[in-house]
């Protein structure tokens, strides 16, 4: 069980040290532009964080975790796609995350049985505890969804404010869950997050208006 449980962190652990490192990279190079940028390497780091994160959902059997992940594959990959960059990852690696986010959509929308057992006979955590880690993973999903009608709307890859706002309001929700959940996954990955969100929409509304003048 211990082993178990160490693997199950370790996933999770992976997943999150991706997502930081996609944050970190887009960071990097917003400051470097004195703008808000979307490289690919973050539109990657993403695709694989979210692959390692939905299996540490599975493991840890969190309905909210996994729901929240499986929404999100489609818009990574319409970003790598949109920068010409999804074809040139090697074959068997995009099967490998294509066959990932059907099993794990599959799990989450036709096993039934398991979404009734977490919701009203999870005698682990309560059910306003169970909501509010799900609505996080919501809204903090749907930061993409944004993005990604954003993006098809002027026809290029971008990250707009509204993507860092929600950002914001969603690693919030998800952090107090963390909190009361004990989760260091969680904690020590949304912790880093909030302070980049809130730099990118300083770098947006500020530096870019000032660059623009200049």
């Amino acid at each position: 069980m211990m082993v178990f449980d160490w693997f199950t962190f370790s996933i999770g652990l992976l997943a999150q040290l991706l997502f930081s490192a996609r944050t970190l990279v887009q960071w990097v190079l917003s400051e470097r532009a004195k703008r808000v940028v979307s490289p690919s390497l973050f539109w990657i780091l993403g695709l694989l964080g979210s692959f390692l994160f939905s299996m540490y959902g599975c493991l840890r059997e969190d309905f909210s975790i996994v729901f929240g992940q499986c929404v999100l594959f489609y818009v990574y990959w319409w970003n790598l796609k949109k920068q010409g960059v999804w074809e040139k990852i090697p074959f068997v690696v995009r099967m490998i995350l294509c066959s990932g986010s059907v099993i794990f959509a599959m799990l989450v929308l036709c096993n039934t049985p398991m979404l009734t057992g977490y919701f009203f006979k999870n005698t682990r955590l309560p059910l306003w505890l169970l909501f509010l880690g799900t609505v996080g993973q919501l809204v903090f999903a749907s930061r993409f969804i944004v993005q990604w009608i954003y993006s098809y709307y002027i026809g290029r890859s971008t990250l707009p404010m509204v993507f860092w706002i929600i950002s914001l309001i969603g690693s919030s929700m998800i952090l107090l869950y963390g909190v009361l959940r004990h989760d260091i996954v969680l904690l020590l990955g949304h912790s880093f997050g909030i302070v980049v969100y809130i730099r990118n929409l300083y770098i947006g509304q500020f530096l870019e208006v000032k660059g623009r003048r200049a």
